[in-house]
């Protein structure tokens, strides 16, 4: 899984409760490696174990000569709270981290394979995801 090597802080403020509401994505919204790429067309918080399974799932269908780039780093801690634990008593331990993902922010981008399985494996990658994709073309 993607963790950063080293942090500063080690919890985070939680920011803003809904990514959807803060706008399109300015930076990373275009391809700029592959040929073919998945889209963001939601606003949402992506965990690090999500990212990597559809990292797997790329890395499969595109096999050896396929090359794969990932646009989202998951850098953001959150936090949680042990099953049953009454309120109060401070902050919850450091549970992952999460990649705070825009509207139209190009999640992976994939070359070096045919049109039809690009577009097959950033099918199945886009669904190990909890947003709304798309499958974009340079």
């Amino acid at each position: 899984m993607l963790v950063p090597k080293k942090v500063k802080f080690r919890k985070w403020q939680t920011m803003r409760k809904n990514p959807a509401k803060v706008g399109t994505a300015s930076r990373g919204a275009t391809i700029s490696f592959g040929s073919y790429a998945l889209k963001a067309l939601q606003g949402m918080r992506i965990r690090s174990n999500q990212v990597e399974a559809a990292r797997k799932v790329l890395s499969r269908a595109s096999g050896k000569t396929g090359k794969i780039w990932i646009r989202i780093f998951p850098d953001m801690p959150y936090t949680q709270k042990p099953a049953e634990v009454k309120l109060g008593k401070g902050k919850g331990d450091l549970a992952g981290y999460v990649a705070a993902v825009k509207p139209g922010t190009i999640l992976f981008e994939i070359d070096g394979v045919t049109e039809a399985i690009a577009r097959e494996g950033l099918r199945k990658a886009g669904t190990k995801l909890p947003l709304k994709t798309k499958i974009i073309s340079r």
